[in-house]
């Protein structure tokens, strides 16, 4: 990893997201052992998909989850995955959650973060037609 970017055979990508996303009803569910039964899931789901969680907060009705994507994989199978996977597992093992019609909402916060901001790539790009015509 340079510069905090990660290199593969045919790329050099950073893709940090930061995630968002709540119960249905915005119900408080996550406090105690269901709270640290999902971090695990979180964790062990993100490592399949070759993710990198840089930040997790469980908050007892939402999450945040700041997390070094892959750049195979879209931010909205990211999120799917996680979300769908965490469900399924719960629903199994903590039977008060049958109660439910659904686990998780259907929508969720996404946005980009990297190393630099949106200003300085701007400003690079420009001064690229610049930096050629010389």
């Amino acid at each position: 990893m340079v510069n905090g970017y990660n290199k593969e055979i045919t790329s050099t990508h950073l893709m940090n997201y930061h995630f968002v996303w709540c119960p249905k009803y915005r119900r408080k569910l996550f406090i105690g052992e269901l709270r640290n039964r999902l971090i695990d899931l979180i964790n062990e789901k993100s490592k399949e998909l070759s993710c990198k969680i840089l930040q997790l907060e469980v908050m007892p009705d939402h999450i945040h989850m700041f997390i070094q994507g892959n750049p195979k994989l879209a931010p909205n199978l990211i999120i799917g995955q996680i979300k769908g996977f965490t469900s399924r597992i719960l629903r199994d093992e903590f039977k008060q959650l049958l109660k439910m019609p659904t686990l998780w909402t259907r929508s969720y916060f996404v946005s980009t973060a990297g190393n630099v901001s949106s200003f300085v790539i701007e400003q690079y790009i420009e001064e690229q037609y610049e930096k050629n015509k010389r």
